[in-house]
């Protein structure tokens, strides 16, 4: 449900557990993210946000750039995970909170 703070401001409700932010190295982001084709994974919503993401006005032009260059060209700035507790940990569980 939506939240109304103090001055009685209404603010869109979002989920009901916690989602923890995790601090990872452009590196570790990518690793993550080949893992995530695997066959073990493909049952875990993954988002993933990269430079090319980042870089295009509309989704249309991001859907077109996307045909033109390879995954392994990607850079990820973050990446969502949703799913079971026990695959995300098991990709995740190494990565300390940012703070």
């Amino acid at each position: 449900p939506d939240v109304i703070d103090q001055t009685e401001k209404s603010h869109l409700g979002i989920i009901k557990f916690p989602v923890p932010v995790l601090k990872s190295s452009a590196e570790k982001l990518k690793y993550i993210r080949e893992q995530l084709y695997q066959d073990d994974f493909h049952d875990l919503l993954v988002v993933d946000f990269s430079d090319l993401a980042q870089s295009c006005k509309t989704y249309d032009d991001f859907i077109q750039k996307m045909t033109q260059v390879p995954e392994s060209a990607l850079k990820y700035f973050g990446l969502a995970i949703c799913g079971s507790k026990k695959k995300v940990a098991k990709l995740t569980g190494s990565l300390p909170l940012l703070r």
